[in-house]
C-alpha cells in the first residue's frame, strides 16, 4: 500500500508540473537515462518497472508514467546504495528464484508457439473430427451407491425385473437419486473418465455392471445417445491451439526431468515447517 501510494505521489508531481518523457534520437535498452552516483538507469530497466507495475497504474498516460518511474528508479538506487558489502542472502535467492522462473516461463511460451503452428491446429481438427461429426453425446441415468456389495445387489434386483427410477429413488446417494437417478444430455469430458468409458461401450437401454469412481459406484442405464455436428474450425480453432500447446509442455517437462540427473539427498528429518522460518535466510 505504501509503495501504491508513492508511486501515485510521483504520478501527481509529474502531471502538476506538466514533466514528460525526454525524447532521444536512436532508442534501445541500454540508452541512459539517469545516473546516481554513477550507477546508471536504461530505457532497459524503466521498461522492466513499468511491465511490473499493477494495471491500474500501467493504464496511466506514457508521459506521466516515465517521470514517475524514473524518480522511482533514481530513489530505490540511492536507497540500494546505502548497503556496503555482500549482498543480502535473501536479496539473492529472491533474485535466484526471479531469473528461475522468468527463463522457464520463456521456454514454455516458445514450446506452446511452436505447437500452436496452424497445420497442427488444423490436422488436430482434422483427426478430431475426421467422420464429419462432433462425436458423441449420451443420456443417460445412474444408481450412485457406498459399496460394491451394495452395487452388486442393485444389479440383481434390475436383472430381476425392478424398476430403475423407482430404485434410483429408494438408494442412490447422489443428488441425481430424487430424479430417477436422470442426469440429461453430456458430451465426453463432463463426466469422470471410468464413466465415460462404461457409456461409451453401452447400447441405448443397456444397464451397465458396476462402475467404480472416485464418487463410489456407479450401476448406469444408458437411455440415448446421438451424434454432435462438427463444429467450424474457427468456433474450436483456438481451444484446439491451447490443448496442444498445453500437452505440448507437459511433454516436454516430462521428457526434459526423465533425461535429467535429479538428486534428492535423504530428508526424513526436515519438517515441513522450515518453509516458514525466515531465519535461515537473514544475514
Amino acid at each position: 500500500m505504501r509503495k501504491g501510494l508513492t508511486f501515485l505521489r510521483s504520478v501527481a508531481f509529474a502531471a502538476a508540473f506538466g514533466l514528460a518523457a525526454p525524447a532521444y534520437a536512436e532508442l534501445n535498452a541500454n540508452t541512459v537515462v539517469a545516473k546516481v552516483n554513477g550507477e546508471e538507469i536504461t530505457v532497459g530497466n524503466m521498461i522492466v518497472a513499468r511491465a511490473k507495475l499493477p494495471a491500474q497504474y500501467q493504464s496511466l498516460p506514457d508521459d506521466l508514467l516515465f517521470k514517475a518511474l524514473l524518480d522511482q528508479l533514481i530513489q530505490q538506487t540511492v536507497l540500494k546504495q546505502q548497503l556496503h558489502g555482500d549482498t543480502p542472502e535473501y536479496v539473492r535467492l529472491s533474485v535466484e528464484h526471479e531469473e528461475r522462473s522468468l527463463l522457464a516461463s520463456d521456454v514454455i511460451e516458445s514450446v506452446m508457439k511452436d505447437a500452436q503452428t496452424e497445420d497442427a491446429i488444423r490436422d488436430a481438427y482434422d483427426a478430431r473430427y475426421s467422420s464429419d461429426d462432433g462425436g458423441d453425446e449420451f443420456n443417460a441415468s445412474h444408481i450412485l451407491l457406498e459399496s460394491e456389495e451394495d452395487a452388486v445387489n442393485i444389479k440383481e434386483q434390475l436383472d430381476a425385473g425392478a424398476d430403475f427410477a423407482a430404485l434410483a429413488k429408494e438408494s442412490s446417494t447422489g443428488p441425481s437419486g430424487p430424479n430417477g437417478g436422470e442426469l440429461g444430455w453430456f458430451e465426453n469430458g463432463r463426466m469422470v473418465p471410468e464413466f465415460e468409458a462404461a457409456v461409451a461401450e453401452m447400447r441405448p437401454g443397456e444397464v451397465s455392471e458396476p462402475v467404480q469412481t472416485q464418487f463410489g459406484w456407479h450401476i448406469i442405464k444408458l437411455n440415448d445417445r446421438r451424434k454432435l455436428e462438427a463444429p467450424d474450425y474457427e468456433d474450436v480453432r483456438e481451444e484446439i491451439g491451447l490443448e496442444l500447446a498445453q500437452q505440448a509442455v507437459e511433454d516436454r517437462i516430462n521428457q526434459l526431468t526423465a533425461s535429467a540427473t535429479i538428486d534428492r539427498p535423504e530428508i526424513e528429518n526436515l519438517e515441513p515447517s522450515v518453509l516458514r522460518d525466515m531465519s535461515l535466510i537473514e544475514n
